[in-house]
This record gives C-alpha cells, structure tokens and sequence, in this order.
C-alpha cells in the first residue's frame, strides 16, 4: 500500500471514535482513534495493516506486553501421520518465580484467507534445572481438527500465545508470536502425510503438509484436498452394486413375491439362513448347521448369502430370497439385514436373530436414538424379530431395548460361536489351522490389535491409526520375541499406514475370517470399545483398553456400562502406555471371573445344542401360556371386553378354558 492511500485511510478513521484493530505478525491490540493520532509515523514506517471492527478495547495491553520479550522455542517436535505433538518452552523474563495457575499457553492456529482462528491449549510442563513452568507440551490431530473432521484446505500459521501474570505490570499480559526456533535444528523441517474423511455419500482424501521455517522460527500448515468420491459409485471392493433405478425395480418385485409367496404353506421343516455380511457357513451360522448335522434332524437347510448390504442380488435371487423368507419356518439372521424389516413375518413362522457380537458394550440399535448416527424412533429395522439370542439374562434388556423388541422375545441360551472355548479338542485343531495358514506365528508371543470402527455405520467406517504409534512399538518389541497383528473391523474403508521396513513385525490379518480362531493363539489383546473382549475373556489372558479418544466415543455412542468400571483389562490413553503395560503383562483374575459370570449364563460350551434343540421343539410351543389361556383374560384372570360389546353373552372362565384345553 502507497504512502498516500495510507494516510487517506488514517485521515478517515481519525475523524470519529471508532475502534480500529492493529495486527502485526506477533500480537493483535484494540487502540482508538485518538491514541492513533500518536503513532501515525511509526505506523507509516511499520508493516501493520489497520482494519474496522466492531469492538473497542483499551492500549493497555500492547503497552505493557510491548515492555516484555516473549522468550520460546521448540525443544521436540513429533509426528505420526496426522498427528502432531509438540513439546518446548514460552514465557515473559520475570524475577518472581513462575507458577503453574500464573502462566497458561496456547497454539492459536490462524486461516490464513479467512483469518478464522482455532486455539489448542497447552499443559504446562517444570523446568528440568528449574522450578518455573516455562516449558509445555501440547497434541493436535490433524484429521480430527475440527468437528470431528480433517483440518479445512487453505493455508495456516500456528502461532504461540502466552498469558502471564506479571507484578510489574501489576496483571496478566498476554502476546504472540512465532513458534521459535526447534532445538538441534539445521534447516526447514517438512512433514507430509494423507488425512482422510468418511461419510456415506463422501469419501474425501486430504494432504497435510507441516513446515517449520528454520530462518523465521515459524509453522506453516496446507491442507489440499486431493480426491472426494461417492462410495456407491466406486466401491473399492470388487463387489458389483446397483443402480438407483435397479434398487428400486428390486424393492419393488422383493415385495410383490414375499405376498405372491403367501399363498404357498409355510414349511414346518425349511431353515433359512440370510447375511449380507458373509459369503462362506462361518460363525454363529456354522455352530448352528454343525449342530443340525450332528443330530440328523430332518431339516431342509438353505443360505442366501452376500458379502455386503451394497453387492447386489439378481433378479433370480429377490425371487429365490422372497420365497425363502415367505415358506421357511426359521428365518436365521447374524447382522443388519435391511430387507427384511419393512416384511411382516408371517404368523407361523420365526424371524431369529443370533446376532454377531457377544455381551453388551457400546450402546447399538434404539439404544442410541436422538445420537449421532443413532436411528429414528419410527425406524422399522430390526423390530420384526421373533427371537433373539443372547449370552447372559443380565442383558436381556439391553437387546430389547436395541432391538426395539419385547424382552419375552429375547433368549439367554448363549452364543454358539463361544461354544468354541469349552472345547480342547476343538481348540487343538483350530490353532493348527491357525499356524499353518499364519506360519510366521511359531515361536512368538503374539500381540493382537483388534479396534472397532468409528463412524456411524458400514458407509462412513474408519479408523484414526494416527492415535498409536507403530514406530515406538516396533522399537520396544521387535527384537523380543513378539509379533503384532492388525484385525481391523471389516467396515473399516481406510488401511495402516505401516512402512515396508516393520514387515518383519507388523502383520495386518484383518482378511482372515473368524477371529475367535486368532484369539486361541494370541497372549495379549488390545482393544477399546469392541465386544471381542467377551469371547477373550473366556481365555482369561491379559488384556488392554487402548482408548485415546474415549471422551469424543462417549459424546457419539455410549457404553451401557460405565467404561473404567466395565472393562477387564488394564486402559492406555497414548502410545507409552500402552508400551508399559505390555511390559507389565498383569492379569486380574478375579476381575475378569466377575466379568465372564456376569456376562455368561452357561459356561458349558453347550449353547449350540440348546438352539438346536429350540428349533426341533418349535421352541416349545405345547407348553406356551399363551396358547393355554385365552387372550381375552389378563393374568390373574379378568376379562378384557371388545369395544362396546354386549355383556349379555356368557363370558368363558378361566376354568372354562383350561378345560376346554
């Protein structure tokens, strides 16, 4: 700006009493017109920019922080993918000792077009040679900046802001400045890594670049947005998805032949077994089938089966599926299966959920209605279960409630999957199998991560890998006899980030199937809000929580259970640790006994056989109240009149009706 555009514009704002704002690159004060009538010239001399606002502060601040040198520097600065830590010292020279509660520090983070700012507030860190709090240390993860989300593209500076109070200013001053210089530096520091964004139309791909300038002592953050595709148009699994024109064609059709199917019987002996989430007889559905097998039963056993909600079923196969669900007797479900629910299941027939999970952690289902991701109230899913499968009545509840189901419909004869862990014989087979598809297992203590998602549901799941650092766990236990392995939540759409050079330690199995398989095998778990901690305790080995961002998780899902009081394992919040109770490998046996009794009716490995049995029994009915008794009557025997109906006629008894039964 010209000389004499800047005075014209001075000559302007001295004419009234409003308020100006003066920035330079180190601190931003409030003065008024009259005080700028004192310092025009250095005005004119300086690099500062005027510009209108709406508030009105006093200069006292600028006059007394302008007496006081800001004295900072980084002493270490880290990064692991997107997040960043910091570590380093800031203060006004003083000859009173600096106290923690009279000296606060902040990172302000400044958009650089819009000039937007965001503020990190940092801890306060002793001296190592003195008793003064002039140090701090401080984290930002650039992925979840901002409302859960990535830091917005444009271009930042992250600038150090420091409140303290001074007697010979007789209060607080407050300044900013550029970070300092970074210690044993030679030259600019760059760090670029990928941030990622999911959502269920959305998958944004971002770059972070971090540069600190060695010559100016500063930061400079650029997010560039690099990619953002619609997942249902290009799906990264090699799975075939339908148009919307299609999707609709097939609801359409799915519902004219689950009424055309109506008009056939139902078949007392069909068992049909539906998932969109699995392609092979795994889990809950091959305890099940193995079972009928065994007992020979006369069964007329079917699967309709898919990998994903998205891969998309045949004309030929919304028939096939239609009919299924019309004429089978047992309709066998293990997830969430979105076709089913808008269908009324027929009288006669039985609509069973045996669910995928074990126990009650993480709130699910009309648990979470009114939360991020939760669903509607009026939402039709899951409601139209006529039994489900649980492991413990101390739960029923909670899957009622998640389920939107009466609890009279829910089941506590176990989880056939867990009958895997009663069985030595079982077990001894199952981890050769393990070892011989894993052979780098041999020999080695194995450390098991298996995180659940983030996210609300399959469209928008991720996992942020920056919380935990892989470079620190491979320099700890690489060289001591322990392998890691990653099974990470088949929602999960962004993969570890893992160099080439820990390949001899890090393994991701997540494609391997069944993980109850890999739990056999494993010494320690590491986990955070999955329900895989039910099925491992069972094994009663150690186990750890490793839970960074537990506040945000609590905000967006819940626990049925209050989380510290719940878990069986000791709880990591950072990477160190997690390393120190690794090294601890401590076991509460009683805690976890406490957690497996509450949790588990029936420790007898026999919950297989008695679904089995339930369905052989047409779960009972013969002996059903509700059969017995006549529906007109309440439970202790009063009678429960049609809207306005003649009382003239004769009324069944109680009595009357068990004879007549």
């Amino acid at each position: 700006m010209g000389i004499r555009s800047f005075l014209s514009r001075v000559k302007r704002k001295l004419t009234g009493r409003s308020a100006v704002v003066v920035h330079n690159k180190s601190d931003e004060t409030k003065i008024d017109s009259k005080e700028l009538r004192s310092i025009v010239m250095d005005q004119i001399l300086s690099d500062y920019v005027i510009s209108k606002t709406a508030s009105k502060n006093t200069s006292d601040s600028k006059n007394s922080s302008n007496r006081y040198i800001l004295k900072r520097g980084i002493d270490k600065i880290e990064f692991n993918n997107s997040f960043f830590k910091v570590e380093g010292y800031a203060y006004f020279e003083t000859e009173s000792e600096i106290s923690d509660d009279l000296i606060r520090k902040n990172l302000i983070i400044i958009n650089n077009e819009t000039r937007q700012e965001y503020i990190v507030p940092l801890i306060n860190k002793k001296s190592s040679d003195s008793d003064s709090w002039i140090k701090y240390k401080g984290s930002i993860n650039f992925s979840s900046f901002h409302e859960g989300k990535p830091i917005d593209i444009g271009s930042y500076e992250m600038l150090i802001e420091v409140t303290q109070y001074l007697k010979s200013a007789e209060g607080w001053v407050t300044k900013r400045d550029t970070v300092g210089k970074v210690k044993n530096a030679t030259s600019d520091i760059i760090v670029s890594t990928k941030m990622y964004s999911f959502s269920a139309r959305s998958n944004k791909k971002y770059s972070l670049t971090v540069v600190h300038s060695y010559a100016g002592s500063s930061i400079t953050i650029l997010s560039k947005k690099l990619s953002d595709i619609d997942p249902l148009e290009y799906s990264t699994e090699e799975i075939n998805v339908d148009s919307f024109f299609a999707r609709v064609m097939k609801r359409y059709m799915f519902s004219f032949f689950y009424k055309y199917y109506h008009l056939h019987p139902i078949n007392k002996k069909k068992i049909s077994f539906l998932s969109d989430s699995r392609i092979d007889i795994s889990g809950n559905f091959e305890y099940i089938y193995r079972k009928l097998l065994e007992k020979n039963l006369d069964f007329d056993v079917r699967f309709y089966l898919k990998s994903s909600i998205k891969e998309k079923k045949t004309f030929t196969e919304i028939r096939l599926l239609a009919k299924a669900i019309a004429t089978s007797k047992y309709i066998i479900i293990d997830d969430f299966y979105p076709m089913i629910y808008p269908l009324k299941i027929r009288e006669k027939a039985e609509l069973i959920q045996v669910w995928h999970a074990v126990g009650a952690f993480k709130t699910f289902g009309y648990s979470r209605v009114g939360m991020p991701g939760g669903p509607r109230p009026d939402s039709v899913n899951h409601k139209n279960y006529t039994r489900a499968l649980v492991s413990s009545h101390n739960i029923a509840d909670k899957y009622a409630e998640g389920f939107g189901i009466s609890i009279n419909n829910i089941l506590p004869i176990g989880i056939p999957r867990t009958d895997l862990f009663f069985n030595k014989n079982e077990q001894a087979i199952v981890i050769d199998k393990v070892y011989n598809e894993l052979p780098f297992l041999k020999d080695k203590k194995v450390i098991l991560f298996a995180p659940t998602f983030r996210g609300n549901g399959q469209q928008s799941a991720f996992y942020p890998y920056e919380m935990i650092d892989f470079k620190k766990i491979y320099q700890e236990f690489a060289d001591k006899g322990y392998i890691f392995l990653l099974k990470i939540h088949p929602f999960v759409q962004n993969e570890p980030n893992i160099p080439y050079k820990y390949a001899d330690f890090f393994y991701d199995v997540s494609s391997y199937r069944e993980i109850n398989d890999l739990l056999l095998v494993t010494d320690i778990l590491i986990t955070d809000y999955s329900s895989v901690c039910f099925e491992y305790a069972l094994l009663k080995k150690q186990m750890i929580f490793f839970s960074p961002d537990l506040a945000e998780y609590m905000s967006s899902r819940n626990f049925y259970y209050d989380y510290l009081d719940f878990i069986p394992g000791s709880f990591a919040t950072n990477t160190n640790e997690l390393i120190s109770q690794i090294k601890d490998q401590k076991i509460d046996i009683k805690r976890i006994d406490d957690f497996v009794h509450f949790f588990f009716d029936d420790l007898d490995g026999k919950s297989s056989e008695r679904f089995v049995e339930y369905l052989a029994n047409d779960f009972y009915k013969e002996i059903n109240q509700e059969e017995v008794f006549d529906s007109r009557y309440t439970a202790d025997g009063k009678f429960i009149p049609q809207w306005g109906e003649s009382t003239k006629q004769k009324k069944k008894s109680r009595e009357e009706v068990e004879e007549n039964n």
